[in-house]
């Protein structure tokens, strides 16, 4: 490993990481947040699914905007958007307030999200591009791992509305960090070939590629499935289960070890078996584990010992399929890499948004919707992953030379 590779991974992790970091860190606050906006569950679950929808939307703006214009400038942009929102976050005096700076929030961080991953595609492909994007995830998980625990910390000192003036200070050091050490990956002679026209026509070339729908969506619904947990978690385990705040935080920081400690083997094992085959492996383990959870829990089991464990398998499972079909997804398209990134992530996070949303109908106080809700997104992303890379039957096919396009 070079040492600008591992840079590069660095720096693109912590710009993706902002945007989670806005998501993760308030999470164990939500009760509180509940209590000091006189809000309920459902209101307090719409500043997140807001949140959620801004950011996909905010996307389909940035990726041809990244094409056009460079890297750069949507990051420039996107993160001082981002901090002056979470400035009127901080100081909400209301739940509505609230909700609406979530979402120019959102528009904000969609830049950290769509544009890393263009970058990758800029700079790498197959396996070299899975390689880093594992990297990239890695660094990335200090949102999920640590932020939980930083926001218990900090809303504990000093309220919830702390939460936000740290968040504020995350975007300007993601500001620091792409003036200072990010390098433009967009030459200027690419950009005269890209306009608001091209950026439509690629956007219905996207949308006719079965393909490349397959591959989002597969990693859309595995996501989905880890943004039901994500939005009802904190009732669930502080309220049904009684954890304390901080003990929340140290559950939510294990599904997240799981999931990022398996993501690193991408790389390696699709150089091994190839990244269709393990990916088809891997969304199967994952399907067959989160059932077997609705089943458990169908039975009567109600146990946070027993949910944790499902959850750690599970979401290991989970690691090697969202990198790998991010790689595949964008593998045929490096000339909208933008674009093309920028349509992922509005999918994704729009599938997100739909699980949270009718997740949230069936609240009762206890795990069972939130488990039936993963249960279902798992086996989604399961028959996705059959109709777009076939089933089983191919998995003792010989892995050729290029280990990104054979079966």
């Amino acid at each position: 490993m070079t040492s600008p590779f591992f840079k590069t991974a660095v720096v693109l992790g912590l710009l993706s990481a902002i945007g989670p970091f806005a998501i993760d860190m308030y999470l164990p606050a939500l009760p509180a947040i509940g209590v000091s906006l006189n809000a309920d569950v459902a209101a307090i679950q719409q500043s997140l699914m807001v949140f959620f929808i801004s950011l996909a939307l905010g996307q389909l703006v940035y990726g041809p905007a990244s094409d056009m214009f460079g890297r750069k400038a949507p990051l420039y942009f996107g993160l001082t958007l981002f901090g002056l929102s979470s400035i009127g976050c901080a100081m909400a005096g209301s739940i509505e307030a609230l909700i609406a700076f979530r979402f120019v929030q959102g528009l904000g961080a969609g830049a950290a999200m769509v544009v890393p991953r263009a970058i990758v595609r800029d700079l790498h492909t197959g396996n070299d591009a899975a390689r880093l994007m594992s990297l990239l995830m890695l660094v990335f998980s200090v949102s999920p791992i640590l932020a939980p625990l930083a926001g218990s910390a900090i809303s504990a000192g000093t309220g919830w509305r702390g939460i936000f003036w740290v968040v504020t200070v995350a975007a300007v050091a993601g500001l620091v960090m792409t003036a200072r050490v990010l390098r433009e990956t967009q030459p200027a002679a690419d950009r005269k070939h890209h306009s608001l026209g091209s950026a439509f026509a690629a956007y219905g070339l996207l949308l006719k590629d079965r393909h490349f729908l397959g591959l989002t969506f597969i990693g859309g619904f595995g996501m989905a499935s880890f943004f039901a947990y994500l939005a009802n978690s904190s009732f669930v385990l502080i309220t049904h289960y009684g954890l304390s705040p901080t003990m929340y935080s140290i559950a939510f920081s294990m599904n997240a070890v799981s999931f990022i400690g398996a993501s690193q083997f991408t790389g390696r094992l699709g150089a091994r078996f190839g990244l269709k085959k393990m990916v088809r492996f891997a969304a199967t383990g994952f399907a067959l584990t989160m059932l077997l959870l609705l089943a458990t829990w169908l039975l009567g089991v109600d146990r946070l010992d027993v949910l944790t464990c499902f959850l750690l398998v599970g979401n290991a499972f989970l690691g090697l399929v969202i990198p790998a079909t991010a790689v595949l997804a964008l593998e045929e398209h490096g000339a909208i890499a933008g674009t093309a990134s920028a349509l992922m992530g509005t999918l994704q996070l729009l599938s997100g948004a739909v699980v949270i949303g009718i997740t949230g109908l069936f609240i009762d106080g206890s795990a069972l919707p939130m488990v039936i809700a993963i249960a279902s997104c798992a086996l989604v992303t399961l028959l996705l992953t059959y109709g777009t890379l076939g089933g089983l039957r191919h998995m003792d096919v010989v892995p050729s030379s290029d280990p990104v396009s054979q079966d």
